[in-house]
């Protein structure tokens, strides 16, 4: 009866709920009832939201629903009487900015429908104080550029689960602080009917989407279309894979690359919220379950793996096993470890400049042996043997293979040769100032031919040049 004796006209009451839908009213109708947790105003003509909407305060009001009334204006006050409302539905109006802490008021607020309205900027400060936003709904406006860096570091709205920004204005995003969203943000990340510019980042980033089976990506993978510079039609953004002029190409997802001896950390990229307990398993199948590890391999407090001076056997794939509070998830990660030092590459460039510096030094040093080393043989040839005929060519040429050396007493060494009154000159030789003399021998003579001193630069002449 008392319920009954304080509903405002023309809406239904029903316990702790205030129905007042398609009740074709201008205004929030007066006095409602303290005890309203749920007030349904939608369907009305109610186009302007006054700080005094509700003159005294609704502590039990968690539910508004003020769709479909061509709401036009909301004060950035309207909030103040409703602290503990937790879902506000303003969809389907003609709201046109998100000024400056609009809804700073609702510390509490856990959804928020903005979908269907005309907004076309959004103040970065507009949500400030939703530490308990889950879920924000804004497709269908006219955004041409979110705020995305809210998004980015967790500490503004750090229980974000679902953002849509579907069927907006949006040209560009950024994709790279997309990618470093976590995974069960990134599971209800809506993009799609936007005309986003085609690139092979986006195209990378919706193929890990699909490999990922994210639901923003499967459920909408037909109207997640892009424009082409050179096109006015969109195309499908995973038709871009090979096609021309981009030729994107999908990128392998959960795959890290490292050097020996590094230390890397891998992600336990999880979309479960509420992880009670987790482990990681290496491609050895040894179990890392505690924070802090075995060896080199040490679980951290946010369920990533560190892995410390890196090891050939070190590569492969690993496992992360989480439980969430309804299902389980296993998630992969491939290790690829090349068998060399970060600075290996320069390494081997340096070793092999050294080899052939080495290589041309060889070649030098066996040259000089063998053009530029006097005779040093240790037994001369036999009395038996002819010497070499008078009339040949200059026998001491560095082509021919005919030892240019006197014959002597078998047995005997051989002598150094002398000159009579010049020193040597190079490569063992005499210079012109006298004709060496023949030392003397014990025993039969053997007369030996000299050449020309002068002749050793004609080598390569057809002439040979006698004494």
């Amino acid at each position: 009866g008392s319920a009954g004796a304080s509903c405002p006209p023309r809406c239904v009451c029903a316990s702790n709920i205030l129905s007042c839908s398609q009740a074709v009213l201008s205004t929030v109708p007066t006095p409602l009832p303290r005890f309203t947790a749920v007030l349904d105003l939608s369907h009305n003509n109610v186009t302007r939201l006054r700080a005094d909407w509700a003159p005294g305060r609704l502590a039990h009001l968690h539910a508004l629903l003020l769709s479909h009334n061509g709401l036009s204006f909301v004060s950035t006050e309207a909030f103040t009487h409703v602290p503990h409302l937790r879902h506000l539905d303003l969809s389907s109006n003609r709201l046109r900015a998100l000024e400056e802490n609009l809804f700073s008021d609702l510390s509490e607020l856990e959804v928020l429908l903005l979908y269907n309205n005309e907004i076309s900027s959004v103040d970065r400060t507009a949500f400030e104080n939703l530490g308990r936003l889950r879920k924000l709904y804004l497709g269908q406006n006219r955004i041409a550029r979110f705020p995305l860096e809210l998004l980015r570091d967790g500490s503004r709205l750090p229980q974000l689960a679902l953002l849509d920004l579907s069927a907006n204005r949006l040209h560009s995003v950024p994709v790279g602080e997309l990618q470093a969203l976590p995974a069960w943000l990134r599971d209800r990340l809506y993009l799609h009917a936007n005309p986003l510019a085609c690139s092979c980042p986006l195209f990378q980033l919706v193929a890990r989407g699909r490999h990922r089976q994210l639901s923003a990506v499967v459920d909408f993978l037909e109207e997640l279309r892009c424009l082409p510079s050179a096109a006015t039609a969109p195309v499908g953004i995973l038709s871009l894979a090979g096609q021309q002029p981009l030729n994107c190409s999908e990128a392998r997802e959960a795959v890290l690359e490292a050097h020996l001896g590094d230390s890397v950390t891998l992600g336990c990229d999880t979309r479960l919220r509420g992880v009670r307990q987790r482990h990681w398993v290496t491609p050895g199948g040894e179990r890392v379950l505690e924070e802090g590890g075995n060896g080199s391999a040490a679980l951290l407090a946010n369920g990533s793996l560190q892995l410390r001076g890196l090891r050939p056997e070190d590569a492969g794939t690993y496992a992360c096993w989480v439980a969430g509070p309804l299902l389980n998830e296993t998630l992969y990660v491939d290790l690829l470890v090349h068998n060399f030092t970060l600075h290996g590459p320069h390494d081997t460039l340096n070793t092999a400049y050294t080899t052939l510096v080495g290589c041309i030094l060889s070649v030098v040093l066996v040259l000089i042996y063998l053009y530029l080393t006097p005779c040093r043989c240790c037994c001369c040839r036999g009395a038996e043997k002819p010497p070499p005929p008078r009339d040949d060519s200059i026998n001491s040429s560095v082509l021919s293979t005919t030892p240019n050396h006197a014959s002597g007493v078998p047995g005997e060494p051989c002598r150094s040769r002398s000159a009579s009154a010049t020193g040597p000159g190079q490569n063992g030789r005499f210079k012109v100032g006298g004709t060496p003399q023949a030392p003397p021998r014990h025993g039969p003579k053997a007369q030996r031919k000299v050449s020309d001193p002068d002749s050793v630069s004609s080598v390569f002449s057809d002439t040979p040049i006698v004494v």
